[in-house]
């Protein structure tokens, strides 16, 4: 009796967690209960993990030792180029009045568990919404991307994978900008590309790399690569098959992206404003002197005038000597109007004729 009861609370609650959103609170709860227990799980490995490591032998550490310094010089040779290559595309992107991103906000993140359902391609991280993680944020590892955040819990997401049957993703051949959908197969090595035309330039061993169309995942990130193109006469499309460049079933350690949250009409209206604000003050670009200008702008390189104009001049005033310093003259709504008609006198004397 016993066993029926709690077989059908059992079915009661699947039910209601399928089709309902009450159950979600207490699944957050009992979230915070279930780390401890992947916590006690993992101790095992990572007190074996702390044994072996402290027994390795002294020949083993050098050599990883050696491997390691010299990975880190390519390294770093490779990171003064690419900042090389990100400085000028920084200059670029201010030539373009353009706010957007150079580099994104990435943090690092490990995986914790894996959903046991066949059918669906999930796992489980250890950072969640106390982290800052939103749902839809990109998730990648270091070979490419892995997919999105789908659901938040206070310290743990769950991320469906690239390769999940309801997952799609906007790409682009990086050889030559065709722009298609990669979707899920349900195998964690291959994605589909659908709708691609018989006639389309895409062969195998070419790179897709997310496209940035979705607004989702931030464009240039690789997706996959192509591994087998079928063309058949008489259908209008062919058949693409691509490996996901990410090691869906290996990594362990993640990178969260933080895009840019700002809409394109944001960044636009920003970028205007910081262009007004440098042609106001004398750092916007050059305008030539026969072109008109916009008002209230006035040239940096033109300093006030050495001598008054003829109608800023009262009718009492001398004629400057030359070599003397000149006064700013002042406004004409100060100066008093004379009996007669002012008569105008000439900037500087140039000499008797």
């Amino acid at each position: 009796m016993r066993l029926l009861v709690l077989a059908v609370l059992s079915v009661a609650l699947m039910v209601v967690d399928a089709r309902f959103t009450l159950l979600k609170p207490v699944r957050s709860q009992m979230s915070l209960a279930l780390m401890q227990s992947y916590w006690i799980t993992d101790l095992p490995q990572r007190l074996w993990q702390g044994v072996a490591s402290q027994f390795g032998s002294r020949t083993e550490l050098v050599a990883e030792n050696e491997k390691l310094k010299t990975e880190n010089l390519l390294l770093q040779g490779r990171m003064q180029k690419l900042a090389a290559l990100t400085e000028q595309n920084v200059r670029l992107r201010e030539l373009l009045n353009s706010s957007a991103l150079v580099n994104e906000k990435v943090e690092v993140a490990e995986l914790i568990g894996m959903d046991p359902n066949p059918f669906t391609h999930r796992i489980i991280i250890n950072k969640g919404e106390r982290d800052g993680v939103v749902l839809g944020q990109p998730v990648l590892d270091a070979r490419g991307l892995m997919g999105q955040v789908v659901e938040l819990m206070p310290y743990t997401s769950r991320v469906l994978l690239l390769t999940d049957t309801t997952h799609s993703i906007p790409v682009q051949v990086n050889r030559n900008g065709l722009r298609a959908i990669a979707s899920g197969t349900g195998n964690p090595e291959r994605l589909e590309l659908r709708h691609v035309a018989d006639t389309a330039d895409i062969k195998e061993g070419d790179l897709l790399v997310s496209s940035g169309l979705g607004q989702r995942f931030p464009a240039g990130y690789p997706v996959a690569t192509v591994k087998e193109v079928i063309h058949d006469s008489g259908q209008p499309f062919a058949i693409v098959r691509a490996v996901p460049t990410a090691a869906l079933n290996r990594s362990r350690y993640l990178l969260l992206v933080f895009t840019d949250s700002r809409t394109a009409e944001e960044r636009a209206n920003e970028a205007a404003q910081a262009q007004e604000a440098l042609d106001q003050y004398g750092g916007g670009p050059m305008i030539p002197a026969n072109m008109p200008r916009p008002a209230g702008v006035l040239p940096a390189a033109v300093a006030a005038p050495a001598v008054p104009a003829a109608a800023d001049v009262p009718a009492a005033a001398t004629p400057p000597k030359p070599g003397a310093s000149q006064p700013v003259a002042k406004p004409p709504a100060a100066v008093k109007p004379a009996a007669k008609p002012p008569v105008s006198t000439p900037a500087a004397p140039r000499g008797r004729e």
